[in-house]
This record gives C-alpha cells, structure tokens and sequence, in this order.
C-alpha cells in the first residue's frame, strides 16, 4: 500500500477525509475502497485505481493453528515474509525490515539470500494489516507486534520508526509503544539512535555468544560492532531510558551452550544493571548448519545465569513445522 500516494491523492480532499480512510482501513480493515461508503463513488474509484487496498499474499498455517505465515509478493516482484503468532492470551505479528538482509548470519535464512532493498513504510505496515485483516474474521486484534522478521531494522530506521508511529496512532492501529519491539544484531547506531527516541519501544538484542572471536564465527558483522562497543551503547540506552532490555542467545548445540559460556555470559552481562535485563534463550531452528542444544544443556546453562542473578527465560518455539520460527525466513518456503 502505497501511504504517500494517498496522502497526496487526499490532500485536494476536506480535512476529515483522512481521519475517515484511517478509520476504514486500519479500523474497519477494508479491502477494497468500494467498502468505503462514505466516499464519494468517484474518489473511490481514483483510490482503487491509484491506491488499491489489495495485498498479494499466500499463507501457510501451522498444523495446530498457532501460528500463520504469509509469503507477500511486493510490486516489483520482491517477496517477503512475516509471521502472526497466536497466543492464548495474545497476537503478536513478526514483521520485516527489509528484502533480505546483509549482515550475511550464518544461521539464518535471510541471511544467506543476500541484500536486496530496504522496506518502504508501507511495505512494513502492509504486512501487519495482513494479520489484522486474517483475525478479523475471528474477531480478534493485533496485540504486539516485533521487528524480527527479515532484514536488520536498524539499517532501515527511518523507515522503521516511521512504520512504529502508525502503529502506535490511536487513529491507526492504536498499538501501545510497550507493545512493540524492535531487534536489532548489535547495529550501534541504531541503538543510540533509538536511545533519542521518546517512543516507549522495547530493544532487544541478539548476543548469540559470550565473546567476539565465538561471535564472529556466526555473526560477520561483529567485526564491526564488537560486544564491548555493543554493551557501551546498550548501558547508555539504559542510563537514558530506564527501560529494560532482552538479549537474545541463540542455542547452538556444542558451539555457544557449555557452561563455561554461561558463566562467560553472566559475567559479562553483569556489568550491566541486572534489573534492567534479561536473557531469552531461543533453541536454534534448522537451517542447515548447525543443530539445536539439547535440552540438558539447555536447562544447565538457564540454571548458571539465574544463580548469577541474570533474568533468563526461554522462548516458545513457534512455526518450525511451515519454516516460519526464528531465522527460518527466506522467501522461498512455498
């Protein structure tokens, strides 16, 4: 959806005609602007035609229904993913950033398509009212939504934030800032960008080892943002913001998951305040490469980071059987 254009196409419009499409397309979730009748039939048709509500999509749901993957076709062909994720007592859509991602991560799938473009502010709003538009025929909302799809959100910020303002519109989708969540590989500029921000947004941040040479070996950008210059920045995001961050560690079996690098994790993160963050332990997805930790190992390197008093919880695996959980996303899994 092209929000400019429309913004254009209404500017020649009484005022109130952009409070009443908002309404009708973020509220009322049309998709077709004929549903609009509050319009007048002539605008409606010059909306359709140089404004269409039409997304392309496919979806793919999960044997047990809990979570949805639609595969969005952009119109220059570009394809991206996101991922609604059913909650018993919330939704939450996972969306993308940009078509692909060049920080080239070895466990991820995005990461091995290779760069193609950033993400305009609609393309990254499109896929949220995707979801919206799913749910609404079970009368259901969108809850939060998290920037972890494709793509790294920080190397698209304007774009991104822009995206987060319109969520967080009350005349829009009316998502509270808390409720939003952006993840970023450790882009540095990105951190003390958002550290600026009056938007109450959460930050996560994927560590996914204890130490830079580890680091490296699956994370080629750590060359570039290394965990001290990583951690500098994140301690300035706290001091500023008061407000909590999650680090997240993927677990990769006989790589990052001995006990000798949660003790290394813990003593690094507790140089930080211990109440303002937290560890989330993501079992790694399969890809190709590598092989997820057992839980043994799992539970033994939970264990040594709460003795440490560092908060640790394990996120729920959602989507590995439609290739939708964390790092699966490629744009190719139809």
């Amino acid at each position: 959806m092209n929000l400019e254009k429309l913004e254009k196409i209404l500017a020649s419009e009484p005022a109130y005609r952009v409070k009443q499409a908002r309404e009708a397309v973020f509220s009322k979730l049309i998709e077709n602007w004929d549903e609009a009748t509050n319009f007048p039939a002539a605008l409606r048709e010059k909306l359709n035609k140089e404004c269409p509500l039409r997304i392309d999509f496919k979806k793919n749901i999960s044997e047990d229904g809990a979570t949805i993957k639609f595969l969005i076709t952009l119109v220059d062909g570009f394809k991206i993913e996101s991922v609604l994720m059913r909650h018993e007592d919330r939704n939450t859509v996972c969306v993308s950033s940009e078509v692909g991602c060049p920080l080239a991560c070895t466990f991820c799938a995005t990461g091995k398509m290779g760069f193609k473009r950033n993400l305009f502010v609609g393309e990254i709003i499109e896929q949220t009212l995707c979801a919206a538009r799913f749910l609404k025929k079970e009368k259901q909302k969108i809850d939060s939504v998290v920037f972890m799809g494709m793509g790294e959100p920080f190397l698209n910020y304007e774009n991104v934030l822009a995206a987060i303002k319109i969520l967080n519109d009350p005349s829009s989708f009316g998502i509270g800032a808390r409720h939003i969540s952006i993840s970023t590989a450790g882009v540095v500029e990105g951190i003390r960008k958002l550290t600026k921000e009056s938007m109450q947004v959460n930050l996560a941040v994927s560590l996914h080892a204890p130490n830079d040479k580890l680091r490296n070996e699956i994370m080629p950008t750590g060359k570039k943002y290394t965990i001290k210059k990583i951690l500098s920045a994140v301690g300035e995001y706290l001091d500023a913001t008061g407000r909590k961050v999650m680090f997240e560690y993927l677990m990769i079996r006989n790589f990052n998951d001995k006990p000798e690098h949660a003790k290394e994790l813990a003593a690094l993160l507790s140089r930080l305040p211990r109440h303002l963050i937290f560890v989330n332990l993501i079992l790694y997805n399969p890809t190709g490469d590598f092989f997820p930790s057992k839980k043994e190992a799992v539970k033994k390197f939970k264990e040594i980071l709460r003795r440490a008093r560092i908060s640790t919880t394990e996120r729920y695996r959602f989507g590995r059987g439609i290739k939708g959980a964390c790092g699966q996303l490629a744009s190719k899994n139809y």
